[in-house]
């Protein structure tokens, strides 16, 4: 909570049971930037809205910020157009390369059809295996292999 009245970023890699996926949170305009590269629509994980939803409005009494019965559930969801995977199986390595790419760019806003200088409709294997290494050399500088 601390500097809770700062916009930014807040970034959730979330497991479905079998599927990773990433959730950006801009928590001060209360928009959660939802990608798959599976392509579903978050109403495909109902009990991943309602948790974020419940977190959101956590934040939001947390900051005394007062809503109208209708404005309480003002929170806007937006699904991003991101590269789509081509096979079961390399969902986190996609969603680390969202987190990425949108760190990198260090925006607050994702747009629609994802960012201009990443966008594509698949990541090659070239682009897949860039943040494999990445992985596997963070995690050895973390000496959690030893």
């Amino acid at each position: 909570m601390d500097n809770k009245d700062a916009e930014k970023l807040c970034f959730i890699p979330f497991n479905t049971g079998g599927h990773w996926l990433l959730l950006a949170i801009n928590p001060i305009r209360e928009i959660v930037y939802y990608l798959d590269s599976l392509g579903n629509d978050w109403t495909t994980y109902p009990d991943m809205k309602v948790l974020i939803d419940t977190v959101l409005q956590a934040f939001r009494a947390q900051r005394d910020i007062q809503t109208s019965r209708r404005g309480a559930n003002s929170i806007t969801w937006i699904k991003v157009a991101c590269p789509q995977q081509r096979n079961q199986i390399d969902c986190g390595y996609f969603m680390l390369r969202f987190m990425r790419d949108t760190l990198a760019l260090g925006r607050l806003k994702i747009p629609t059809d994802y960012f201009e200088e990443f966008k594509c409709a698949f990541y090659t294997k070239d682009q897949v295996d860039e943040i494999k290494e990445e992985w596997c050399q963070f995690m050895l500088e973390l000496n959690v292999c030893s």
